[in-house]
């Protein structure tokens, strides 16, 4: 069993996916960010980082209970585990070096932008054009890598495109003002539609639909999401 810690974003939605495209049986346990829950102890104790996704498997190497954070951690884990989505492996050099390309460049950046273009006071104009111009010269880099290619690594489906999966997802937030954000992008719209038309996709996005989690952006809120805005309490 893999008891999955998730809030509905894009990092924790990849896990999501790779959970039911795997078949893997997995409990959903929400972590309501907006209201400060990653910061409690119980699940420090699980991501000392106070981040989701996080997971624990209840049968890790040796037979033991483990403890996995970061999604492409995770995802790398769960794809060793099952041995599923790694593609072949002469490209596992190539794989690699994508997920952390996503993992270090377009997620992070793509964050900021959405970051700065929504959550952040007005006049910072020198962040929203850094911040987005930087998601959109890493949307243009897997862009052309993917010209003439029907997936981001070989010819299969991998864990790579999962991770891409779950931050294009968001791209109307990031490339805001956009009516179609992905038309510049063609090759990177195609991938899209390709993983979002999975039937295993309807069903990540399912999994916690039943939990509400809290939609106000009070000054709550905003301690809980970026507490390393506000002063340390003494």
């Amino acid at each position: 069993m893999i008891r999955f810690y998730f809030h509905p974003t894009p990092n924790p939605a990849k896990i999501a996916l790779f959970l039911e495209e795997a078949g893997l049986p997995y409990e959903a346990i929400p972590v309501d960010t907006s209201k400060g829950e990653q910061h409690a102890p119980a699940f420090r104790a699980i991501n000392p980082n106070g981040k989701v996704p996080a997971i624990v498997d209840t049968e890790g190497p040796g037979g033991k209970e483990a403890r996995i954070f970061d999604s492409t951690a995770i995802l790398i884990y769960l794809a060793e585990k099952t041995g599923k989505f790694l593609g072949a492996p002469e490209d596992r050099p190539e794989l690699l070096s994508w997920l952390l390309f996503i993992a270090s460049g377009l997620g992070p950046f793509s964050g900021q932008a959405v970051h700065f273009q929504f959550a952040a006071p007005e006049g910072l104009d020198y962040a929203v054009n850094r911040y987005r111009r930087e998601a959109e010269r890493h949307y243009q880099v897997l862009n052309d890598h993917l010209d003439g290619r029907d997936f981001i690594v070989g010819g299969t489906y991998t864990i790579a495109d999962m991770s891409a999966w779950g931050w294009l997802d968001r791209a109307s937030r990031v490339r805001k003002g956009e009516v179609d954000p992905l038309a510049a992008y063609p090759n990177l719209k195609r991938l899209f539609e390709t993983v979002d038309a999975r039937p295993t996709v309807a069903r990540a996005r399912a999994a916690g639909k039943d939990h509400d989690f809290k939609k106000l952006n009070d000054e709550e809120t905003k301690r809980a999401l970026f507490p390393s805005n506000y002063p340390s309490a003494a």
